[in-house]
């Protein structure tokens, strides 16, 4: 239950009924109404804007018209305790205790639905990684794989149905130098032939791995002609190379449901068909591509080819379809292989694009418009850079070099659980800093282990009370007393169905790992607290059990593992 917008929809009501029996004049259009947290030096539970926006239509000042709704307040919800009117017409609201009580009993009662909407589920299809299948993944990858499969886990969290889809750009000539540069470490292993000094080539030990693999398969018996064995070496290649890459994103708990392939889109001559309905549709043509900014127009070849008119539908200027060749261009393909999604009946496609993908968002989105005549919405997050630090000192990647920083190694260094925590620590539109140092701290400063920490905390009381976290605690609710600062901590827990809501909506899971320390912290504070003061321990000396503190760390660790589990980060019961 989302108590924010629980009550905003209570209030609105509310003022609706006052308007109706001409105790105020409100407003048809109640959007600007909000219900929210108070400033932090500010103790209320709910702060709410209704005399400020409604002052103007009433003809008095927010503060007379604050003290107005007061008194209806009260007597309308048994359950305020106060409402103070702040100067500027804010009205500050507080529970009496026996709501924060039953609220707080409820949220153990829903256990791992708590947080969950209650929204008609959809359908969704997000794709993500879809890195080219000619090596394994490095740490430029990991931020996207990361940030595509949580909020994959945040969207089937609130009930819907989602399909994570990886895309293998498994045609075109990167392929082929993959394939050739396989076929050369046989060669190598085999003959004793030098690896060619070729920069089109990938010279990593992983295609060492990969020659080594096809050699003792002995599927190909004969490595004499490169091009007459080029299509079964390619296939058996492209396995293994995508074996490595699925090994490493189940290195991180990540497991996509479908892998789609451009060769196969080929094949069935996808692309044509895709291609030719747009012709029928009128969204293609014939026609000439000016030079393009910076190009001198001395330079620039401009001829006659078919072009996709996607400047109609958002984009900057209609891109072009055929290369100089008349062969596809890549987003040719990749028109097909969005319109062989929308076939699929999806309600919403998602792609996660890496850092230098950010320019191709527009043409894509127009080409998705016009396959689906409008129909299909298609939303692109672009996972930024990622930066590398050890000792002080920038770790830098090269694919093509073979000297960059696998995926496998990062995790090998300082676990998946830190890596996934951290990858999500800041919005996917800016730049990331990952300090190997900071991660493998045990302490605040490690958010990762902070949250860690804090459920692992709350296991060990119960284990040293001898019983299981997830109990039935009966209560007396009339000896059911909560402190300041447990009801601090209660009302930060309040807050994880709107953290929930807003991160579904807007596709921003690391607004959880923000939440979840914030959350820790209160409850790390509060737990040192009974280091000098008996009187805030969670067990007293004695053993004695103190009920109402043991349903509020049920309720604090359901909500740490309901967060952590979106983020598919472990939370072990000791540390």
């Amino acid at each position: 239950m989302n108590l924010f917008l629980n009550y905003h929809n209570k209030i609105q009501k509310f003022l609706e009924e006052l308007h109706k029996a001409k105790k105020i004049i409100s407003l048809e259009n109640l959007d600007r109404l909000t219900v929210e947290l108070p400033p932090k030096d500010n103790n209320a539970d709910f702060a709410c804007n209704a005399a400020m926006i409604l002052a103007k239509i009433n003809k008095k000042p927010p503060l007379d018209l604050g003290l107005i709704l007061k008194e209806h307040l009260l007597a309308k919800f048994d359950e305020i305790k106060n409402v103070e009117v702040a100067k500027k017409g804010f009205l500050n609201i507080t529970f009496k205790s026996e709501f924060w009580i039953n609220y707080l009993l409820s949220v153990v009662n829903q256990k791992e639905k708590f947080g969950r909407s209650d929204k008609e589920k959809k359908n969704y299809n997000i794709e993500f990684v879809s890195a080219n299948p000619t090596g394994p993944l490095h740490v430029g990858h990991c931020r996207g794989a990361v940030l595509g499969d949580a909020i994959s886990n945040l969207l089937s969290f609130n009930n819907n149905n989602v399909v994570k889809e990886y895309y293998v750009n498994d045609y075109g000539v990167q392929i082929k130098n993959f394939t050739y540069s396989v076929f050369n470490r046989i060669l190598e292993i085999k003959d004793k032939r030098p690896f060619p000094d070729d920069k089109d080539l990938y010279p990593g030990s992983y295609i060492i791995d990969i020659a080594n693999e096809i050699i003792n398969k002995n599927k190909i018996k004969d490595f004499s002609d490169f091009n007459k064995i080029y299509e079964k070496l390619k296939d058996e290649s492209l396995k293994l190379s995508m074996n490595l890459i699925q090994k490493n994103l189940y290195l991180l708990g990540i497991k996509h449901d479908i892998f789609i392939y451009e060769s196969h889109l080929i094949k069935d001559q996808l692309v044509t068909k895709t291609i030719d309905q747009l012709k029928k549709d009128g969204f293609v043509y014939k026609g000439k591509l000016q030079a393009p900014k910076g190009e001198p127009n001395e330079n620039w070849e401009s001829r006659d080819q078919w072009l996709f008119k996607s400047s109609q539908f958002g984009d900057d200027i209609d891109r072009a379809l055929q290369k100089k060749d008349e062969s596809w261009t890549y987003f040719a393909s990749d028109i097909a292989y969005h319109a062989h999604k929308v076939k699929r009946d999806y309600d919403n496609l998602i792609t996660i694009l890496g850092a230098d993908h950010s320019g191709y968002i527009k043409r894509i989105k127009a080409a998705t418009k016009a396959v689906s005549k409008n129909k299909v919405n298609l939303t692109c997050k672009v996972s930024q850079l990622v930066k590398l630090f050890k000792n002080g000192k920038p770790f830098k990647m090269s694919k093509r070099a073979g000297n960059y920083i696998t995926l496998e190694d990062l995790i090998k260094e300082v676990g998946s659980d830190s890596v996934r925590f951290m990858m999500l620590s800041r919005s996917n539109d800016v730049e990331l800093d990952f300090d190997f140092e900071k991660v493998t701290e045990k302490s605040k400063e490690n958010p990762v282990y902070y949250v860690q920490y804090a459920n692992a905390r709350i296991n060990s009381i119960f284990r040293s009370l001898k019983i299981k976290l997830t109990e039935n605690i009966t209560v007396d609710q009339k000896s059911f007393v909560l402190n300041f600062h447990e009801i601090q901590i209660l009302k930060k827990i309040a807050e994880w169905p709107k953290c929930v809501e807003l991160s579904c909506n807007k596709l921003e899971p690391h607004r959880i790992p923000f939440y979840l320390y914030e959350l820790v912290t209160l409850f790390h504070s509060y737990w040192n607290l009974g280091k000098v003061n008996e009187e805030f321990r969670f067990i007293s000396k004695n053993n004695e059990l103190k009920r109402s503190k043991l349903i509020l760390l049920q309720a604090l660790s359901i909500v740490i593992q309901n967060g952590m589990s979106i983020l598919g980060v472990s939370t072990p019961s000791s540390m």
